[in-house]
């Protein structure tokens, strides 16, 4: 079974090789908040918490992010896997979430975080704490 500790170090390798290196703490956690407000977006637009869709660009633009997106249709887990030609951007909640996790993984290899072991702890006290703790509606 893969740890925590070994999907962050792969975050942290994929993100130094697309020069994603230099951010502050706060610029990191400020990156982690985003993630989170784009999945509340799709929620207000009214995608549900398990739709995904694919976002293709435009092949003829100059440069990334230029030139016109097209939706392809919300599909099935299944046919996620499946795809034609070059890959394509997944859209939505779940995938929001993964980008959050993503960019904890890479804040956590930048700065020698043994998440494994951090989440393990939490986890483990979080379940010793009384039900509904701290008596908060939220």
């Amino acid at each position: 079974m893969t740890n925590l500790n070994d999907l962050r170090d792969e975050a942290l390798r994929i993100a130094v090789e697309h020069g994603f290196k230099d951010a502050t703490i706060g610029e990191d956690t400020a990156l982690m908040h985003s993630e989170l407000s784009e999945a509340l977006e799709d929620h207000r637009a009214g995608k549900g918490p398990t739709d995904v869709w694919y976002e293709e660009k435009n092949s003829q633009s100059a440069a990334p992010y230029e030139g016109s997106v097209t939706i392809v249709t919300t599909v099935t887990r299944y046919d996620r896997q499946r795809h034609d030609g070059p890959l394509r951007k997944p859209c939505g909640i779940p995938s929001e979430m993964a980008d959050v996790i993503i960019r904890a993984l890479h804040f956590c290899g930048k700065h020698g975080i043994d998440i494994d072991a951090a989440v393990r702890e939490k986890m483990a006290y979080n379940d010793s704490r009384p039900f509904k703790h701290g008596g908060k509606a939220i």
